[in-house]
């Protein structure tokens, strides 16, 4: 029994029909539903139809008919759904409605779905119910109304949600519920409806429009507090959890994509209203929580981000601009970071000044009434907001100037809403900070200068980029100096009152002596830099690349897991674009260096076979690594088959092939920064890192690669490392315990001694060199130590709080580790 041959079943129905043979006919009808289990091609349409044109007399007979053979079918089988669906258009309009209770039972089930598929027909349940006169439940109306969002969606659900307007939007979400809950009243209902119009890319000038009246019957604070508290809850765990098919992606950690469509509308109303700090938050945070990547289908939602950074772009003031500039600096989706420069660009543009300059300018003091302080008196209380390192710290003294922990109940109780604007700021000042520091970082080399007056203003003087300013070392007119004691000084501690022009300090300019003596300078000091500076890893041309000439190897023939380097590669400024184990060729991974004129290009391919070493989308897991060349910026692309071959040059028309640059002719600067790059990307990215992996992954093919990675040579950044060590480890308080041997440090036990690969943190223990798996925790911390001259070296600090665990080895109570000590 098949549903093929349009017309055939119509006519056999009305035949049946003609005949007075409903009971032959209802047995006809159970085949076809048994048959039809994928409820696909035209022949089920068409015996819906066919029964829709029924008498009300026929269709009583049939309904009947078809409830006696309903339970000679199973259960659970898709057949049962057929014959609900029958019943739905034959039943429709009679005194009786048979089977009700069951066709809402798969109803509810529909509610906990995510989709379905539209051959089912969940529609015609959905029309007997509703010409029933029983409201469909609101995750069922959800459930339908996700379907209705969807491009390849049929007509007929279209259709159906025209009947349902309630709710207003999807339940299920925390925000849009909390949304409904408050905007109960019929103005707020109107507002909320129109948000879910937002269907496009940017609103209409008659969405505008229509925004701005429904906004000024409630007021724009009222609109403003609502909308802020309900962007607040975006992203929070799903009150109703669904089921899939989610296409590989879990569909609770993604948006509903009815409400998404809300969420786009709410993020330009707020750019209506005027500007506020809290909007600007808001709206950050809106596009961080969209970008947040979902395993399976990549970030959440970038068109609701999208939305968010068109709503800053036109919102204005001081916050929204900084919002758009702390988002530029963190921001790796490529169109949505497109949409960020473009904005920047174009207020930089409106006022006349450079990209760099609008960042700059964009940073707010966030209440900071001097370099990385603030104090605000709240009755008899004084709150301290301070920058300490990497973060805001808010502290509390009262009446007597006492610091007390908690914050005193006389605050909580009087000043409620400054404490909350305090708290925003002190969160602010965090993000912030993490910005500026990347951004700095990020000037080695754009080979940034400062007019001195200008730098002193937006950098060394600023309340908050001051912090990280003062902590890393300038020239000014090519005299190296820090900051300490309150002033600008030398090497010799000889202060600097002045000077035309400033830039920042690279150590690859500078001779060995020079760079310890600010080692030992900023040591004296107690200076902890935001980024490595004095202690930055300086790439060299080897004797190996000046043999290659146009090419480094230096990193090459290495395991990097995919995801995770190119995650890094966009932070740091690369281009690049994932490997699908498909027949396509992909660019390598590339950083364009306009103020240089060049291209720096890491080639790599995709490893493995679909399945095992693929996600469910097909992207690889890892890749390997080759080549770092350069070429000129304008030079045609590279390209290669995603699961590897030779890189060959794409040609246009006319075109001529171009040869890579000799590794000579690059600027010693340009090579020692984008080889830190790769060694970031290698030293992050590397399976030989994953301490778990000892048994050489899957099906052991990698174990001679994670040996010789987990124990081998140390790359420039873990030499870094060993010389901070070499100063670090007699202070500590385990000094007795530990020194440092080639490329590993040694901790002595009571149970054994221990060796700590300095590059990788992987263990080796007496006696012979046996593996000691210790899988750090995700937020392993600083582990203290007393001073350290910079921030952020991750590895440095599992390594150390594995050494400190493995001095007390017998006060061990993990059984992962007991078992095998």
């Amino acid at each position: 029994m098949t549903m093929s041959g349009t017309g055939r079943w119509g006519q056999r129905i009305r035949d049946r029909v003609a005949e007075g043979t409903m009971g032959e006919l209802a047995t006809e009808l159970l085949k076809i539903a048994v048959a039809n289990r994928n409820h696909w091609g035209g022949g089920w349409d068409e015996v819906l139809d066919a029964l829709g044109t029924l008498s009300a007399e026929q269709r009583t007979r049939l309904a009947g008919a078809l409830v006696e053979r309903y339970h000679s079918v199973g259960s659970a089988s898709v057949a049962r759904l057929n014959v609900l669906t029958l019943l739905g258009v034959v039943s429709r309009g009679l005194p009786e409605d048979p089977l009700a209770a069951e066709r809402r039972q798969y109803l509810d089930g529909l509610g906990r779905q995510y989709g379905y598929g539209y051959g089912a027909r969940m529609d015609v349940l959905a029309e007997a119910e509703l010409a029933a006169g029983r409201p469909l439940a609101p995750a069922v109306v959800a459930a339908f109304r996700r379907a209705g969002v969807d491009a390849c969606h049929p007509e007929y659900v279209v259709e159906l949600m025209k009947k349902v307007t309630e709710p207003v939007l999807n339940v299920g979400e925390e925000w849009a519920e909390q949304a409904m809950q408050d905007g109960s009243a019929p103005d707020w209902q109107a507002l909320l409806a129109h948000l879910t119009a937002a269907t496009a890319s940017k609103p209409s000038a008659r969405w505008d429009k229509r925004a701005r009246t429904l906004v000024e019957l409630l007021g724009d604070d009222r609109v403003r507090a609502a909308a802020v508290s309900w962007l607040a809850l975006v992203g929070r765990p799903r009150t109703l959890p669904l089921e899939g098919p989610g296409y590989g992606a879990d569909v609770n950690t993604v948006y509903d994509p009815y409400n998404a469509n809300a969420l786009r509308g709410l993020a330009w109303l707020v750019s209506l209203l005027p500007p506020h700090p809290a909007t600007a938050r808001a709206l950050g945070a809106l596009v961080e929580t969209s970008l947040k990547k979902v395993a399976g289908l990549g970030p959440r939602n970038p068109k609701v981000a999208n939305a968010a950074v068109f709503a800053l772009s036109r919102l204005g003031g001081e916050s929204a601009l900084a919002e758009l500039a702390r988002l530029a600096t963190r921001v790796t989706y490529k169109n949505t970071a497109k949409l960020l420069d473009g904005a920047l660009q174009a207020r930089a543009t409106a006022l006349g000044l450079s990209r760099e300059e609008i960042e700059e300018l964009a940073v707010p003091a966030y209440g900071l009434g001097e370099v990385g302080r603030a104090r605000h008196d709240l009755g008899e209380v004084t709150a301290l907001v301070e920058i300490q390192g990497s973060r805001a710290v808010l502290s509390w003294r009262n009446a007597t100037g006492k610091a007390v922990k908690s914050v005193p109940a006389a605050v909580r109780r009087d000043h409620a809403e400054e404490l909350k604007d305090l708290k925003a700021a002190v969160k602010d000042i965090d993000r912030m900070l993490s910005a500026q520091a990347e951004r700095l970082d990020r000037q080695f080399l754009a080979r940034r200068t400062w007019a001195y007056d200008t730098w002193r203003e937006r950098c060394l003087d600023h309340p908050l980029v001051g912090a990280l300013a003062r902590r890393l070392l300038w020239t000014v007119d090519g005299t190296p100096v820090g900051f300490a004691n309150g002033e600008l000084s030398t090497l010799t501690d000889d202060p600097v009152k002045g000077g035309e022009e400033v830039a920042l300090w690279h150590p690859v300019e500078r001779e060995p002596a020079e760079v310890v003596a600010w080692r030992d300078w900023l040591e004296r000091h107690e200076i902890t830099q935001p980024v490595k500076q004095a202690h930055r890893e300086v790439y060299l041309l080897t004797d190996a690349e000046r043999t290659t000439g146009t090419y480094s190897n230096r990193f090459a023939a290495h395991f990097v897991r995919q995801h995770q380097f190119n995650s890094l590669a966009a932070i740091r400024g690369w281009r690049n674009k994932l490997r699908l184990c498909v027949d396509d060729e992909a660019p390598p991974a590339t950083r364009e260096l306009p103020r240089w004129g060049l291209r720096a290009e890491y080639w790599i391919e995709g490893d493995g076979e679909y399945g095992d070493d693929t996600t469910e989308s097909g992207s690889y897991l890892r890749l390997r690594t080759d080549q770092v060349r350069f070429y000129p910026l304008d030079a045609p692309e590279n390209s290669a088959h995603c699961y590897g071959g030779e890189y060959r040059m794409r040609l246009r028309d006319g075109e001529d092939p171009v040869d890579p640059l000799p590794l000579t002719a690059i600027p010693p600067l340009v090579l020692s920064e984008v080889l830190r790059d790769v060694d970031l990307f290698v030293g992050v990215a590397s399976v030989g890192n994953d301490p778990a992996w000892q048994d050489g992954g899957p099906g052991g093919r990698f174990q001679d690669y994670w040996t010789s990675y987990g124990f081998g040579e140390l790359t420039e950044t873990a030499q870094t490392r060993r010389t901070l060590l070499d100063r670090l480890i007699p202070r500590l308080a385990i000094a007795d315990r530990c020194s440092l041997e080639g490329r590993f440090l040694h901790v002595k036990g009571e149970r054994h001694t221990y060796r700590i690969h300095l590059g990788s943190g992987n263990i080796l223990m007496s006696p012979n060199d046996q593996y000691l798996c210790i899988v750090p925790k995700s937020g392993t911390g600083s582990p203290q130590t007393g001073y350290l001259p910079f921030e952020g070296d991750r590895m440095l600090a599992v390594i150390l709080s594995k050494a400190m665990l493995l001095s007390r080895d017998t006060e061990i109570d993990d059984p992962a580790i007991l078992s095998q000590l």
